[in-house]
């Protein structure tokens, strides 16, 4: 890079404050460890002044110019919903934005890059918990709900809150070099690359009824009992229609397999014995229903991207054995 690369961290009545300071802090230590200018960074709004953060944080900012940055970046917070019903300000930002040679979003802030039709056409993240919404409010974007973050050419977006910091260490490592992300991460004490996704953080409200009846039935054998026999063949019988129509009913409705479905029963299971119990991995997946502690170790890392012993390590509430 030559020159200090512009950064404007776009913030609203209602910002999550991390959104703006977590992200903001990386692209500091990038300054400090290089030994000069490589970012500049500005805090903006509608029109300037100070802004109250959700938490009730006050920031000083300046006003939204239609002068474009190097980088956007749009925090989130739960007043992007009020922002996204302010035409003026999705005028000036899609105007800013077009400008702009880098467009960021964080957690929520997604919700406002979207109604200004900044994302069309992009794969991107948000939080796990507003993930849906986002792919209801906005059909023509796909939503990833996993990944920590998503680069989709010069549009960056990325998951909850923290997932901003993964972010923009990312956007560090590319523009200079893995040694000093990684120096910046180590300061922050953070992982340079965080293993796995943010469905290891997902609260474990896992499935939304079914309207269609044998589906729903399906559903609610499955959550009775994860470590039963659900077999396709065994659970279209259950509902009286054939293991190929209930499949298809599943992909049609769902968006996955019936196989699938038990599976992630089954994974939530092991998650809640994995956080509560001293049970052994071997214990957990028994009791879960994938009869082996491979088995449970090839799930976990297919849906959280890391294995049971990592997640008991993050998440578990009592003391562990292995």
């Amino acid at each position: 890079m030559s020159g200090p690369h512009t950064i404007h961290h776009l913030v609203y009545p209602g910002f999550q404050s991390l959104d703006l300071v977590g992200p903001y802090e990386v692209f500091a230590g990038a300054n400090l460890v290089l030994e000069q200018p490589a970012y500049d960074q500005t805090v903006v709004s509608l029109d300037g002044g100070l802004v109250r953060s959700e938490s009730g944080l006050e920031f000083p900012t300046e006003g939204l110019t239609d002068v474009g940055p190097d980088s956007l970046a749009i925090a989130g917070g739960i007043g992007v919903f009020e922002a996204c019903g302010n035409p003026r300000l999705e005028q000036k930002l899609r105007a800013t934005a077009a400008a702009a040679g880098r467009l960021l979003t964080i957690c929520t802030g997604s919700f406002l890059a979207a109604q200004a039709g900044l994302l069309s056409g992009h794969r991107v993240a948000t939080h796990w918990a507003r993930s849906k919404q986002l792919r209801e409010w906005y059909p023509e974007l796909d939503v990833d709900p996993d990944p920590l973050f998503i680069q989709s050419g010069t549009v960056w977006t990325s998951a909850g809150v923290t997932a901003g910091m993964d972010m923009a260490l990312a956007v560090v490592e590319q523009d200079h070099d893995s040694a000093t992300a990684q120096i910046v991460a180590r300061w922050l004490v953070l992982h340079l690359r965080r293993p796995g996704g943010q469905s290891q953080f997902a609260a474990p409200i896992w499935f939304d009824p079914s309207p269609l009846e044998p589906v729903r039935t399906a559903q609610q054998l499955i959550a009775s009992n994860p470590a039963g026999d659900h077999a396709v063949e065994s659970l279209g019988r259950a509902v009286g229609i054939s293991a190929r129509h209930l499949t298809r009913l599943f992909s049609q409705e769902l968006g996955i397999t019936p196989a699938r479905f038990v599976e992630q029963a089954r994974v939530e299971v092991a998650r809640v014995d994995l956080e509560q119990t001293s049970l052994t991995v071997a214990e957990v997946a028994r009791r879960a229903g994938f009869g082996s502690g491979e088995s449970l170790r090839r799930a976990f890392h297919r849906r959280l991207g890391l294995s049971p012993d990592d997640y008991r390590r993050r998440f578990s509430l009592s003391p562990s054995t292995t």
